[in-house]
């Protein structure tokens, strides 16, 4: 067998041209892309919108009214949301009777986990920033965005500034000095809403987590 394989290689090696450089490497980094703004932007919103999730752009000014009317148009009765955080506090305090409940708990996730499991319709959760090239988003989960939040309500909503939108994983890392700041017990990286396939590849989503992923991506108002 060692034989065979070398003189297979051998020919392959014959038949390259005489001016074939071999890389340095077959997994080198991609550190950066050379995008606007702009186009980052609109990257990252084709990439996600083509795995079935929501985009919706929005002004710092104008999320709240966006975020109402998507729980009217998709019925839901009520959204998690941390109150430790400035989306908590600001949808708290515009937040009224005739509006879906409005829901938060500052026990530890144990203590609560049946009413997440059986009663959160969607959450809304911030998160660290995105990735272009790949449409994912970056999420550190913590003690009042536990990462459940993520995975068990049926409709999961996520606020992303535009400002933190990079074109790889790699700028990610390095712009937010991940390692230096010292990394969360797990980084979440989500490219759409929860999906599977069975035995014949047949792809259906929802199946194991957010059967819908909506993302408000906040631009500058100029």
């Amino acid at each position: 067998m060692s034989q065979a394989r070398d003189q297979i290689l051998q020919r392959l090696r014959a038949g390259r041209p005489a001016d074939f450089e071999v890389p340095p490497s077959d997994f080198s980094v991609v550190r950066t892309r050379d995008w606007s703004d702009a186009e980052k932007r609109d990257l990252f919103q084709r990439k996600m919108e083509s795995v079935h999730t929501e985009v919706h752009r929005v002004r710092d000014t104008d999320w709240v009214p966006t975020l109402l009317r998507l729980l009217a148009e998709k019925n839901l009765p009520n959204l998690w949301v941390s109150e430790h955080k400035a989306p908590g506090q600001t949808l708290k305090a515009q937040w009224h009777a005739d509006l879906p409940s409005l829901l938060h708990d500052n026990r530890p996730i144990e203590e609560w986990k049946t009413q997440l499991f059986e009663q959160v319709s969607a959450s809304l959760t911030t998160c660290r920033g995105a990735i272009a090239e790949t449409g994912s988003l970056i999420l550190w989960p913590d003690q009042h965005e536990p990462r459940l939040l993520s995975l068990v309500p049926p409709v999961h909503f996520v606020l992303l500034s535009a400002e933190h939108i990079y074109s790889t994983f790699d700028e990610a890392i390095r712009a937010q000095q991940w390692v230096s700041t010292g990394l969360p017990t797990n980084a979440l990286l989500i490219s759409g809403p929860s999906k599977t396939a069975d035995i014949e590849q047949t792809l259906a989503y929802g199946v194991h987590g957010p059967r819908e992923l909506i993302v408000l991506l906040i631009e500058a108002d100029s």
